[in-house]
């Protein structure tokens, strides 16, 4: 039985059967921290397996994954670029990478 590490739901890539969105473990992986270090510091809720399962998905899909965050980044861009208030704006990228730190 093949062991499926990543959902599509809610117009995004997640864990599956969490609420860990994929970009917040691959960003963590990007940033240059370990698999063990994800699953024990970042994300406890998720086993070591599943990270590895996470990062195998994004590195077998990288084209899609990366197009995806490059479109959510612009997305994010240009509701900060519509709601025009810069103390909005700023609380609103710190919970941003603060949930993609978490």
């Amino acid at each position: 039985m093949i062991e499926q590490y990543v959902e599509q739901r809610d117009q995004g890539y997640w864990v599956s059967g969490s609420r860990v969105s994929l970009e917040s473990v691959v960003f963590a992986f990007l940033d240059g921290l370990s698999p063990e270090t994800i699953a024990a510091e970042c994300f406890p809720v998720l086993t070591l397996e599943q990270v590895y399962g996470v990062i195998t998905y994004y590195l077998s899909h990288r084209q899609e994954i990366d197009a995806y965050l490059r479109q959510a980044e612009a997305d994010f861009n240009a509701f900060q670029q519509v709601t025009n208030d810069p103390a909005f704006s700023r609380k609103l990228a710190k919970v941003r990478r603060d949930i993609q730190v978490a």
